[in-house]
């Protein structure tokens, strides 16, 4: 990951000072990693020092970090990774900029790996866009959850699966390997959205370094949101209706958060959270039983299932 971090500082240098500071502003408010650690991960069935991995695991959190400072001036977020968002410390125009900024580096790297990479980061980017717009749209007459849940696909899980493909492709696995690590990628990118859905209801602060419940105070229908809606249990009368109301008021806020914690749409949630990370193991068969590589990938997916419990 030294690597990778090194080369990310590189690429985001420009000859205007701001830009870089810009750029620099949520790239070192701390974050996961998670895309560029699953590159390193995927390329472990290959050669991991072969050229193109470390651009390509670059490639990913760029593309990441750009999409984050596009969804802050969506959400008219004033935090991202308990730090000032780039729209709030500055405006609207700034973080949209630097957004863009972050893409064509993202895209210049990209270029470098290849007409095929380009063709897939391509595929990924239109997914992750239209995962965004139908976010925006909403789900009209459709299935709230089933339209939630193509959402996650899009927004979260294309990029993620691409992640486990470059790493795959780019250390010169089998396309058979490559194909069983795409996939992965998509389930545990699915269930890592998802478990931040539990985790925003189910964590204290202390121990998240979030405030619990953002989601639900700002109306944000998420998995557990989503599962409680559908009860048609009298007994759930009042959180369906708190779920109704304007939750930015505190006591609210609290009840909702108090009635939703206890209710069984939270053991629901994670048990699409567990799916999709056994759904994710299932898939690293392809790798030899026993393998380094394999048992690294089978406890990345297990410490996601196990981050809700």
């Amino acid at each position: 990951m030294a690597e990778v971090e090194d080369e990310l500082e590189r690429v985001i240098q420009s000859e205007a000072r701001f830009v870089t500071d810009a750029a620099r502003h949520l790239m070192h408010a701390g974050g996961k990693r998670f895309r560029p650690l699953l590159v390193l991960l995927a390329a472990e069935t290959g050669d991991p020092a072969a050229d193109g991995v470390v651009t390509a695991a670059c490639v990913v959190e760029l593309t990441h970090l750009a999409s984050l400072y596009h969804d802050d001036v969506m959400d008219e977020a004033e935090l991202r990774r308990g730090a000032e968002s780039a729209n709030h410390r500055w405006d609207n125009l700034v973080a949209i900029l630097t957004g863009d900024f972050l893409f064509s580096k993202s895209s210049e790297l990209t270029a470098r790996l290849g007409a095929d990479a380009v063709r897939i980061q391509a595929e990924t980017f239109t997914r992750l866009v239209e995962g965004q717009i139908l976010e925006t749209l909403g789900p009209g007459e459709g299935d709230p959850l089933e339209h939630y849940l193509r959402v996650v696909a899009g927004k979260t899980g294309s990029l993620i699966a691409t992640s486990a493909r470059y790493g795959a492709r780019f250390a010169g696995a089998s396309l058979e390997v490559e194909d069983a690590l795409t996939a992965y990628g998509e389930k545990i990118g699915e269930a890592f959205q998802l478990s931040d859905d539990i985790l925003d209801v189910a964590s204290d602060a202390e121990e998240s370094g979030k405030t619990p419940g953002t989601d639900l105070r700002e109306g944000v229908l998420t998995l557990p949101v989503l599962l409680a809606k559908r009860s048609t249990d009298p007994a759930d009368a009042r959180l369906l209706e708190l779920l109704e109301e304007d939750l930015t008021d505190d006591s609210l806020h609290a009840e909702a958060l108090r009635l939703l914690r206890a209710h069984p749409a939270m053991a629901e949630a994670r048990s699409y959270v567990q799916e999709r990370a056994a759904e994710a193991r299932e898939l690293l068969t392809v790798l030899p039983d026993g393998s380094p590589v394999r048992e690294a990938l089978d406890a990345f997916a297990e410490l996601i299932a196990v981050r809700t419990a």
